[in-house]
């Protein structure tokens, strides 16, 4: 937790001009399903897309070679199924394992399915729509954009099947481009996606307070009544 508070510490040092040199602020609208045109004419903080992402060969704490998707950094705003959970608790998701019986090929066709019928502005997120830049269910990959209606962050969103995980499974990534806090974004999102997956038979496990405090802590967000 302290090296989020430094990072934060960090973050809220940056000047302005700073930190909008750093982001998109062009007035291009959101994505063709967004839910209103009512901000198209405001500019839009998309934030540079992320050259590491997919799975590639990457380094743990140890300095060991692994295939995986890109991991998090600090800030509470990413969740990522190959960053390790006893390292990195609040970020990790476990992956998400379709069906006994069912092949690669017909499990990214449901997720594809679940994607597609997804609807922007669900629990108040996600307005300025979503789009699938890449979607191969022979290679088990899949990568998603989706914006937010007013200032147009955009976050990115894979899914992949890494060999060394095992052959069932997905792999999921969500993560914010912009900012250190989401405000829950990723998580609504990747629990709204899980619910789907979990109808089709899917063990598909969400970000839930109990197992995630400090990412809802430092978002602000206040534990469920039940």
């Amino acid at each position: 937790m302290s090296s989020r508070r430094s990072y934060l510490s960090k973050m809220m040092t940056t000047t302005t001009i700073g930190l909008l040199s750093s982001v998109n602020t062009s007035p291009s609208n959101a994505f063709d399903n967004k839910i209103s045109n009512q901000y198209d004419d405001r500019p839009k903080r998309h934030g540079p897309q992320p050259k590491d992402l997919g799975v590639s060969t990457r380094k743990d704490d140890a300095g060991d070679d692994y295939q995986g998707l890109k991991q998090c950094g600090p800030a509470p705003n990413c969740f990522c199924s190959t960053d390790k959970s006893e390292i990195d608790p609040d970020h990790f998701v476990p992956a998400w394992k379709w069906p006994k019986g069912v092949s690669q090929m017909e499990a990214f066709q449901q997720l594809d399915s679940v994607v597609k019928q997804y609807p922007p502005g669900q629990g108040n997120i996600d307005g300025g729509g979503f789009k699938i830049i890449t979607s191969d269910p022979t290679k088990g990959y899949m990568y998603i954009q989706f914006e937010s209606l007013k200032a147009g962050y955009i976050d990115d969103v894979e899914f992949a099947v890494i060999d060394a995980f095992g052959q069932d499974s997905v792999q999921v990534r969500s993560s914010s481009r912009v900012g250190y806090l989401d405000f829950g974004v990723n998580a609504k999102r990747l629990n709204y996606i899980a619910k789907d997956l979990r109808s089709k038979g899917w063990d598909a496990i969400g970000v839930e307070y109990d197992s995630h405090e400090g990412y809802f802590t430092e978002n602000n967000i206040p534990r469920p009544t039940k």
